[in-house]
């Protein structure tokens, strides 16, 4: 019996002592580094640092549907005379900035895709430029395109979107800049060819409550110009709006007429709620041909903005245009915009 449990135990002892052959551990691959999107702060909300870059990047645009309404054909077509026209836009944008030893460089491009009906639709290049240092060249919107908060006023260039070169000067409250635009889109007359070049400036600023832009332009192939001043200043529960404009001959900055003055009064009703009436009259007001020759005229108009959520807005506007020499007419649109 001692024999016996001698021999079992020498067996216990021979088996813990054995190793044990287990099967191969399965090891988990290592996982690859990721490099999350990171917020950009130094150029205002939006921006975020393309990864792997110290570029920063912003995409924003706005979805609008849209019914104009008229007294006139609105869709261009001879075949169709319908007076209502509904289209829809899709708009992009894309800004791009980075430090440099000259300051931020700024990218931006512009995509706008619009839509008449199905087949009917259009992708344009918006805007695309290169900003640093106050210069900017590509294509973008000249001083031109400003102008009053309402729709009434017709104060600025037929076409304000133009390949130029600018620079501008900003401080806090204050800028000024001149631009070489490429007019070659823009009014000419019937001895010259739609190749002109111009020369344009704008200053402006902010004083308190009040602001301020005085803008010029001169057409060298039409031998024309124009200047435009135009002011706003918080006055009761809303903001009074006056421009005037004056052109020494139709040409690419100013077309509508000889002179005009426009005015508006901006009534905030309401946190969300926005109503602008609005009245221009044109002095020698342009019909066609290479002078201002169609008598005078004067237009009024009400629009009314309402925000119903945030970065969504309604918008209605309807515009009545009276020429001394032509027929009057009546013509709005009601709009729905989603911004982001």
């Amino acid at each position: 019996m001692n024999i016996r449990m001698v021999l079992l135990a020498s067996a216990a002892a021979f088996a813990a002592s054995t190793p044990v052959l287990a099967a191969d551990a399965i090891v988990a691959a290592e996982p690859e580094p990721v490099e999350y999107v990171r917020v950009c702060d130094a150029y205002g909300t939006g921006y975020f640092y393309i990864p792997g870059t110290e570029t920063c990047l912003k995409i924003e645009g706005y979805i609008r549907f849209q019914v104009d309404v008229g007294d006139q054909p609105l869709n261009g077509s001879e075949s169709n005379d319908s007076d209502w026209d509904a289209k829809t836009r899709g708009q992009v944008q894309f800004t791009a900035k980075s430090d440099t030893e000259y300051g931020p460089l700024t990218g931006v491009i512009v995509m706008q895709f619009n839509a008449d009906n199905a087949t009917d639709q259009d992708a344009i290049l918006d805007s695309a430029y290169l900003d640093v240092a106050g210069f900017r060249a590509g294509l973008f919107y000249s001083w031109w395109d400003d102008g009053l908060s309402g729709e009434t006023d017709d104060i600025g260039s037929i076409v304000t979107l133009h390949n130029s070169l600018r620079y501008q000067y900003e401080s806090g409250t204050f800028y000024a800049g001149i631009s070489v635009d490429e007019l070659e889109d823009g009014f000419y007359k019937s001895d010259e060819e739609p190749n002109n070049v111009g020369v344009a400036f704008g200053v402006g600023g902010t004083a308190g409550a009040f602001s301020y832009q005085i803008t010029g332009g001169w057409d060298f192939d039409n031998e024309d110009g124009a200047i435009r001043a135009m002011g706003t200043v918080d006055i009761g529960p809303g903001t009074l709006g006056l421009a005037a404009v004056y052109s020494s001959g139709p040409n690419s900055y100013y077309s509508a007429a000889e002179w005009a003055v426009a005015a508006e009064y901006a009534i905030k009703a309401t946190d969300k709620l926005k109503i602008t009436p609005g009245v221009q009259y044109y002095g020698d007001y342009y019909v066609d041909g290479d002078d201002f020759s169609g008598g005078d005229a004067w237009k009024v108009g009400l629009t009314v903005d309402y925000q119903i959520v945030d970065n969504f807005y309604a918008k209605a506007s309807v515009q009545y245009l009276d020429p001394e020499d032509e027929d009057d007419s009546t013509a709005g649109y009601f709009r729905l915009q989603r911004s982001f």
